[in-house]
């Protein structure tokens, strides 16, 4: 069953003792490709050195809500030119993020997020979206771009704003937490999703699939995902993982 990882964080300090080593096996793993976003210009610069490194990882640049506090605009500058290099696919892992009391206040992440969108318009490259409890101001600014296209990111919200974001042509990815006992509401939105919209994905090293909860994740567990799926689509587990693959390969144009 070979498939595409869409949203895997190899920058994190968690793989700081084993990067190169667990990233080197995931081939052998059936793991065909990976893409890595950023969540700051930092992490942004190590997801395009690690897609240089090894042929099947790809990367997006961007800044995520929770770390947009210091956000200067000459940042920008530095987006476009690191979204210039041949493996960058995205601009992302951008977005808003309400559940942390201590981030950036509100008014701030959506500025910051409208000019991420802006830039990935100006670059004709798709986004990558968090919404974290900010469901209604989030879908409001994806409205306000309808020239851009995304994917939101481990995809937490009700059916009817996944059928609002399809009527867009938005993709919707799904993690680990598809695998959980209360994931009620991500398997209604699966069961009705179109599979031409649906990525999979871990957020690694975070959200780990059940039965490995409580450690770290890494993409050779995505696969679970997309026997979840199948379970609720009553399809093949190899054909969600085939059509999965093509779905990633054709919306981040790999």
């Amino acid at each position: 069953m070979r498939v595409f990882d869409t949203h895997a964080h190899y920058d994190s300090g968690a793989f700081n003792a084993d990067r190169m080593e667990v990233l080197a096996s995931m081939p052998e793993q059936d793991v065909a490709l990976i893409l890595n976003p950023g969540c700051e210009l930092e992490s942004s610069r190590t997801a395009v050195a690690l897609s240089e490194q090894f042929p099947f990882v790809y990367a997006a640049v961007g800044v995520h809500p929770s770390d947009c506090g210091d956000w200067e605009d000459s940042w920008l500058e530095e987006l476009r030119a690191l979204a210039a290099h041949e493996k960058v696919k995205a601009i992302g892992e951008i977005g808003l993020d309400y559940y942390w009391k201590e981030n950036p206040p509100r008014e701030f992440q959506q500025q910051v997020f409208r000019k991420q969108m802006e830039l990935a318009r100006e670059l004709d490259l798709p986004v990558i979206i968090h919404d974290r409890e900010a469901h209604q101001d989030c879908l409001s600014i994806v409205r306000e771009y309808p020239d851009v296209r995304g994917v939101y990111h481990c995809y937490s919200g009700s059916l009817e704003d996944a059928k609002v974001l399809v009527k867009l042509g938005w993709m919707l990815s799904f993690t680990g937490v598809v695998t959980y006992k209360n994931a009620r509401k991500s398997l209604e939105v699966i069961e009705w999703l179109p599979m031409d919209r649906i990525m999979i994905e871990t957020d690694s090293p975070y959200l780990t699939p059940e039965p490995f909860r409580g450690k770290r994740n890494d993409s050779g567990k995505v696969h679970l995902v997309a026997e979840k799926i199948a379970q609720v689509k009553g399809m093949d587990a190899e054909e969600v993982a085939r059509i999965t693959l093509e779905n990633g390969k054709r919306f981040f144009n790999i």
